[in-house]
């Protein structure tokens, strides 16, 4: 069963250090507080994680119906559809109220973890990391096959990262990006983000050399635990983690208003 309430499983100490490691990794633009509910908004990047209502404490419940409609005024304001992301912080009350009220369940992650020590990175190759944030964000649109008008905003939340960002951009011959990774050193703990092959290009080893050469990078600046998110349905990408000795630390999951749209 996943874990994407607060029901017994993960420790929520590692949970809680694992989602502020998050936060800080994929900054939002703006970030509210209600009580511990985090209400991260970004009007020029669709992100859900950056879209979204995160409560932080399984006994942060209080008013629960009028938290809801003051956090939808902010979303409605900024030109997003109100969403929660339901980690196991969630408070099993509000996961209840969600329930009963019809909030449609999606977009269901898996986040993994792994002893940085214990992984066997001895072939990754030591691949300086790009200093040119612009090719890392004009690769990132093009290998995610993103649209153009994403690039504003996505370059708002490159520039906003706080801790050390690595850039990795795998290019072909030819010189068109065919992977990124984006590899962010914070402490002892190492995030990677934004992995991505080009679809002609998959099943040929590159995002498992990519991330593979992102830890390595990330464990010679300090980084002793590294840490990721793959979509709970992204076979290639589970199967990817595993082989590289991930294992899986929580889920999470987003709730979204009957009727609204979740694609």
């Amino acid at each position: 069963m996943a874990t994407t309430g607060a029901e017994a499983g993960p420790r929520l100490t590692t949970v809680r250090r694992l989602e502020a490691a998050g936060f800080r990794a994929w900054p939002a633009a703006s970030t509210f507080y209600d009580g511990t509910w985090a209400i991260r908004l970004t009007p020029s990047f669709p992100a859900k994680r950056l879209n979204s209502v995160n409560p932080l404490d399984p006994a942060d419940d209080a008013d629960i119906a009028a938290r809801i409609t003051d956090a939808r005024q902010r979303f409605v304001a900024a030109g997003r559809t109100l969403l929660f992301r339901q980690s196991p912080l969630c408070p099993p009350a509000l996961v209840r109220h969600l329930d009963e009220s019809g909030w449609q369940r999606f977009g269901e992650a898996v986040v993994f973890t792994a002893d940085l020590a214990a992984l066997d990175l001895n072939d990754a190759i030591d691949r300086i990391p790009i200093r040119d944030g612009r090719r890392y964000l004009d690769a990132s649109l093009h290998v995610h096959r993103r649209p153009a008008e994403m690039r504003a905003g996505l370059d708002e939340v490159l520039s906003s990262i706080r801790p050390p960002a690595a850039f990795f951009v795998r290019e072909s011959e030819a010189g068109e990006p065919i992977g990124v990774a984006l590899a962010i050193t914070d402490n002892d703990l190492a995030g990677i983000l934004d992995v991505a092959v080009a679809p002609d290009r998959r099943r040929e080893g590159i995002g498992i050399d990519l991330v593979a050469t992102a830890l390595r990078h990330t464990q010679h600046k300090g980084a002793r635990t590294g840490w990721l998110q793959v979509e709970a349905d992204n076979e290639a990408g589970l199967a990817l983690y595993r082989r590289l000795g991930f294992h899986e630390a929580y889920r999470y999951c987003y709730r979204a208003p009957p009727g609204a749209v979740t694609a």
